[in-house]
């Protein structure tokens, strides 16, 4: 089994499944309302050369994540 880790963490390529949304108020809600719930898969298509969007593929549409915003989703 794979160890826990943030999508943060997460290599380019690598898909993983959603355990859970970390964080408290809008953010965590706006995470949610994007998708990005428990059992969601979520492959990481690109990182930008600074790291900093990511962007995912979840629920068969592109989205794209701060660093910030993607350490609060945890993977499993």
């Amino acid at each position: 089994m794979q160890a826990e880790k943030t999508l943060r963490e997460m290599a380019t390529g690598e898909s993983r499944c959603v355990q859970k949304v970390a964080g408290r108020g809008a953010l965590r809600q706006r995470l949610l309302d994007m998708g990005l719930t428990k059992g969601a898969r979520v492959t990481v298509r690109k990182v930008a050369p600074l790291g900093d969007p990511i962007e995912v593929t979840v629920r068969s549409y592109e989205l794209s994540l701060r660093k910030a915003e993607a350490a609060c989703i945890i993977m499993a």
